[in-house]
C-alpha cells in the first residue's frame, strides 16, 4: 500500500469524520482519479516530437497515453477535424495512489522557485489542477536525453463538491498551498 493511502485511511479519514460530523466512510471526500494532459501544440505536425511526448507520458505514469483529436475543423490554427493535438493518461487505484505520492513528495519539492501551490487551483468541485512549464521536475526523466522541453497538466479529481472540502483535503494529504 502506497504511503498516501495508508496516511489517507489512518489520518485524514477520522479527521472528516470528526469535523463535519459524518458517519459514514462513504461520506468522506476522497480522489477519483488523476489526469495527466499535454496539449501538442507546435508539435502537431512533428511526429518525432509527438513520440518523444508519448513516451516521456508513459515513463512517467506507466501507462501508454491516449491520443485526444480536435473535434472540430480551426482554420487559425491549422488544425483539421481527428488531427492530434494532445495526448493524455488516466490513472485509477494503485497506479493514482503511487503517482501521487511521487508528486508530493519527489516532483514537487524538485520544481525550481516553488513557492507553493496556489489555493485557486482548487477548483468549484473540490478537484486540484496543477500546470507544469517544464516535464524534467519529473524523476523519470533523464536531462541529457531531452530534445525538447515541454509542459504538461495534472487534474487530481475529488468527489468532494465544494472548493472547501477539496482544499482541506489536499492540504491533509500534504500537498503544499501558498500562504
Amino acid at each position: 500500500m502506497s504511503l498516501l493511502k495508508e496516511k489517507y485511511i489512518k489520518e485524514v479519514v477520522p479527521v472528516f469524520k470528526k469535523e463535519f460530523g459524518l458517519t459514514n466512510i462513504f461520506q468522506v471526500p476522497k480522489i477519483d482519479k488523476v489526469v495527466i494532459n499535454v496539449g501538442l501544440g507546435s508539435a502537431i505536425k512533428d511526429e518525432k516530437l509527438q513520440a518523444a511526448i508519448g513516451d516521456t507520458i508513459r515513463r512517467i505514469t506507466g501507462q501508454k497515453p491516449l491520443e485526444t483529436t480536435a473535434k472540430k475543423a480551426i482554420s487559425n490554427f491549422k488544425i483539421r477535424k481527428g488531427q492530434v493535438v494532445g495526448m493524455k493518461v488516466t490513472l485509477r487505484g494503485k497506479r493514482m495512489f503511487d503517482f501521487l505520492d511521487k508528486l508530493v513528495h519527489i516532483t514537487i519539492p524538485r520544481i525550481r522557485d516553488f513557492r507553493g501551490i496556489s489555493m485557486k487551483c482548487v477548483d468549484a468541485n473540490g478537484s486540484l489542477h496543477i500546470g507544469f512549464k517544464e516535464h524534467v521536475s519529473f524523476p523519470e526523466i533523464k536531462t541529457d536525453e531531452i530534445e525538447r522541453i515541454h509542459g504538461l497538466e495534472v487534474s487530481i479529481v475529488t468527489n468532494a463538491k465544494n472548493h472547501d472540502k477539496g482544499l482541506l483535503l489536499f492540504k491533509y494529504l500534504g500537498i503544499p498551498f501558498s500562504k
